[in-house]
């Protein structure tokens, strides 16, 4: 569990990590250097959930012998799907992590919602939702493994 207050933001206890694989996680499929690393980190903290429609399909052989759960989205309106699973934990209690138009309602759902802008880019609507925009998912880890760059974005 991660706890922090935040001047003129409020009191945050963040026990889980809700994040999207393709785009914010990975490249063309293929998990950026030390995100895996990253991801045990961050584990020690919080759990750590990836959702994903897995567009290369490689998400589970790239995020294999990583500490977190992997669900793939299956069916129609993932968007939907992933609001869904982020209030089921506790949205109040969710960091969650994205870039496409399909994790805008995750991002904007969660306690604090970081957009993640990898080579993939992030959009616009994904962009609005989200209350932090970093270039790196290991920037995003380092908010709550550097809890005073969390506390610098996010006070008044």
């Amino acid at each position: 569990m991660f706890t922090l207050n935040v001047p003129a933001y409020g009191s945050l206890t963040i026990t889980h990590c809700v994040t999207d694989y393709t785009g914010t996680l990975s490249v063309d499929g293929r998990v950026v250097p030390g995100v895996r690393d990253g991801l045990r980190e961050l584990a020690k903290l919080v759990e750590v959930h990836v959702l994903t429609s897995d567009t290369f399909g490689t998400a589970r052989q790239e995020l294999a012998d990583t500490p977190c759960t992997l669900h793939i989205l299956t069916g129609e309106n993932h968007t939907g799907q992933k609001e869904t699973y982020v209030q089921r934990l506790g949205a109040e209690q969710v960091i969650a992590l994205g870039n496409g138009n399909n994790d805008r309602l995750m991002l904007q759902a969660a306690r604090i919602g970081v957009a993640v802008m990898l080579a993939e880019g992030c959009a616009a609507q994904a962009l609005n939702a989200a209350d932090i925009l970093v270039f790196s998912p290991l920037d995003a880890f380092n908010l709550l493994l550097s809890p005073n760059r969390l506390k610098a974005v996010l006070r008044s």
